[in-house]
C-alpha cells in the first residue's frame, strides 16, 4: 500500500469504486485459505461487472498454487508471491499476466513507504521475516523463506519516526521474534531489541509477538522487567503439553518443563501477563494426550489461551502421519479447553475489580459507539480482551480522546472483558513534525486501487 502511495495512486476499501483489486493472501491455515479463495472470486465479480479493469492477487497463496490461480481464475490479471512484493507496481502498471516467481526474500526497512491500518496511536513493527523451525503443522518457511532479521538500526529509526509521529504503543512481530539478529551475528538479539526501544521517548508501551519457548533467554525475561516500557506480557505459543504430540510436532519438550518456564517467568517479571495458542487434534493425538493437555492448562492458570482446531495441509509434514482424529473428536476439545480457560480467565480478572490501572485509550466502541474501549499493559490489541468504558469524561469537563492515557477505575469483571470509568487522564504529548511514513504522492496518477481484502496472518 505504501509503495502504491507513494506512485501517486488513490487507495480506498471500496472494492465497486477500484479500477485496481488487489486481495492479499493468507494460506496459513485451511479456514484463512478458504476465506482468500472466496475474496478473490468475489472481486473477479467486480471486474466482470463493475468499474474494475485489473485484478491482482497478492501473498501467502501465490506462493502455495501460482499457477491454479492463474489458470483457474482468468479474471486475475497479475500474482504478486511474498517474494515479489517490491514489484507490485510493475503488476499494476503493466500487462504482465504473471511475474516470474522469486524465492520469497523481501523484508521492508525504515525507509519503505508504509501505509498504517492501525490507529496513529499504535503500530506493529515486523522486526524478521520468515522461520528455520521444522514444525510439521507448518508451512511458514515455504510460504515466507528463510529466517532473515532487520537491521538493528533499521527498527531503531522506524520506532523513533513512529513515535515522533504520535504513536504511544509498538508491537514488534515476526514467524520467530526471538531468534531476532542469530543471523545477524547478535547475541540476545531481542533483549538489545528491546532494551534499546525502551529508550525511545514518548512511548508507551513496547511489545512482542511472539515468544519460542526454547529462545525465552534468562536475559530477555530480566530486560523485559527492569524497563517501564517494556510491556510485562509474553505470548508464547506452546502448541501442547504432551511429549509425544510435541514430538511429532517436532516442537519437542513437554508440560513439566513448560510450567517451569512459566514458574521462571513469573518469579523474574512480577505482575507478567502469559498468553499462549494450542493445536488440539494433532495427528496421533489420544485421550491420553488430551488430558495431558487439559491437566496443563488448569495447572498454568495462564492469562489468556487461544485454541486452533488441527487442520491437514496438502504439503505440510504433519500431514501423512497416520491416527488422523475425527473432525466432531477435535472440535469437543476445543470446546472443552476453551470452556476451562474461561473460568480460569474470570478467576484472574475478578483480582482486578476496584483498582485503578494505567489504560490506553482505543476510542468508540466498533460494537457500541456509545461505549469506548480502551486496554490495560496485559492485554495485547485485537488478540485479547478488551476494557470497556462507561465514561470518559472528568468532573472537571476535560474528555478522554483516543491516544490519551489515562488511569482507569475497574467497575466491573467478565470472563475476557473489563468494564470501567476514566478517573484521570494523562497530559497529553506535544505534536511532533518528524513523519512516521515517507510517502510521496504526485498528482498525476490518481487511479483508484482497492486493498481491502488483506488478511491477517497467523503464525
Amino acid at each position: 500500500m505504501g509503495l502504491l502511495a507513494r506512485e501517486g495512486y488513490e487507495l480506498t476499501a471500496r472494492a465497486d469504486e477500484a479500477e485496481i483489486l488487489v486481495v492479499n493472501t493468507c494460506s496459513f491455515i485451511e479456514s484463512a485459505q478458504k476465506e482468500s479463495v472466496d475474496t478473490i472470486l468475489e472481486m473477479a465479480e467486480h471486474k466482470k461487472f463493475g468499474a474494475a479493469k485489473k485484478l491482482i492477487v497478492a501473498g501467502c497463496l501465490v506462493e502455495r498454487f501460482r499457477d491454479q490461480i492463474l489458470e483457474q481464475v482468468p479474471e486475475v490479471d497479475a500474482v504478486v508471491g511474498t517474494g515479489e512484493v517490491e514489484r507490485i507496481i510493475e503488476a499494476v502498471e503493466g500487462d504482465l499476466r504473471i511475474l516470474p516467481a522469486q524465492p520469497p526474500a523481501f523484508l521492508y526497512h525504515d525507509l519503505t513507504p508504509r501505509i498504517l491500518t492501525t490507529p496513529k496511536h499504535q503500530a506493529y513493527i515486523k522486526i524478521a521475516e520468515g522461520c528455520d523451525h521444522p514444525c510439521t503443522f507448518c508451512i511458514i518457511p515455504e510460504l515466507r523463506g528463510a529466517f532473515r532479521s532487520r537491521r538493528f538500526e533499521s527498527v531503531v529509526r522506524e520506532a523513533e519516526n513512529l513515535a515522533a509521529a504520535g504513536t504511544r504503543e509498538i508491537t514488534l512481530i515476526g514467524q520467530d521474534t526471538t531468534s531476532y539478529g542469530e543471523d545477524l551475528g547478535l547475541r540476545d538479539g531481542l533483549a538489545q531489541l528491546l532494551e534499546r526501544l525502551a529508550q525511545v521517548d514518548d512511548l508507551l508501551w513496547v511489545r512482542f509477538l511472539y515468544a519460542y519457548p526454547n529462545r525465552a533467554t534468562q536475559k530477555m525475561l530480566e530486560t523485559l522487567a527492569a524497563h517501564p516500557r517494556l510491556a510485562k506480557y509474553i505470548d508464547m505459543p506452546l502448541q501442547h503439553a504432551s511429549r509425544n504430540v510435541l514430538a511429532r510436532m517436532k516442537r519437542g519438550s513437554h508440560g513439566d518443563a513448560f510450567l517451569k518456564l512459566l514458574e521462571r517467568m513469573r518469579a523474574t517479571i512480577p505482575g507478567v501477563a502469559l498468553r499462549t495458542s494450542f493445536i488440539v487434534g494433532f495427528p496421533g493425538e489420544t485421550e491420553a494426550d488430551f488430558q495431558e493437555l487439559h491437566d496443563f492448562v488448569k495447572a498454568a492458570r495462564l492469562d489468556w489461551m487461544g485454541v486452533f482446531e488441527y487442520s491437514d495441509v496438502d504439503n505440510a509434514e504433519s500431514f501423512p502421519l497416520d491416527g488422523k482424529v475425527e473432525p466432531e473428536v477435535i472440535t469437543e476439545r476445543r470446546n472443552s479447553l476453551m470452556a476451562l480457560q474461561k473460568k480460569i480467565s474470570r478467576e484472574k480478572l475478578r483480582a482486578l475489580k476496584g483498582r485503578t490501572e494505567t489504560a490506553l485509550i482505543e476510542g468508540p466502541s466498533k460494537d457500541n459507539p456509545l461505549v469506548w474501549e480502551a486496554r490495560l499493559q496485559s492485554m495485547a490489541p485485537d488478540i485479547d480482551g478488551k476494557l470497556y468504558l462507561t465514561d470518559i469524561e472528568l468532573p472537571n469537563g476535560e474528555v478522554a480522546v483516543a491516544g490519551d492515557v489515562a488511569q482507569v477505575h475497574i467497575d466491573k469483571t467478565d470472563a475476557y472483558d473489563l468494564i470501567g470509568r476514566v478517573v484521570e487522564i494523562e497530559p497529553r504529548l506535544p505534536m511532533r513534525t518528524q513523519a512516521a511514513v515517507p510517502t510521496s504522492a504526485p498528482v498525476e496518477k490518481l487511479t483508484r486501487i482497492s486493498t481491502g481484502a488483506a488478511l491477517r496472518v497467523i503464525g
